[in-house]
């Protein structure tokens, strides 16, 4: 008898978009507004849990990468430089 395995891995990584950004505000509850390139509208992220957890600091003028939400939502951002 086969029983079915769950994939390894988060299956949801695959349709997140990511892009290279420039942190042109901080907000307060680590949101910040980035400016991604080619675009010339600035776009709500929030910081990723495991930079929150090793303390990673991000500040104005930081360049930062950016996965996007493709429903359109908030980015989460995943790394600094």
């Amino acid at each position: 008898m086969n029983i079915p395995t769950a994939p390894v891995g988060n299956q949801n990584n695959k349709l997140k978009e990511s892009r290279k950004g420039v942190v042109t505000e901080a907000l307060p509850d680590t949101l910040f507004r980035v400016r991604l390139e080619g675009d010339e509208v600035d776009t709500l992220a929030y910081l990723s849990g495991k930079m929150k957890l090793n303390r990673i600091r991000v500040l104005i003028g930081d360049t930062v990468r950016v996965e996007i939400d493709p429903y359109g939502g908030k980015g989460r951002i995943v790394q600094r430089g």
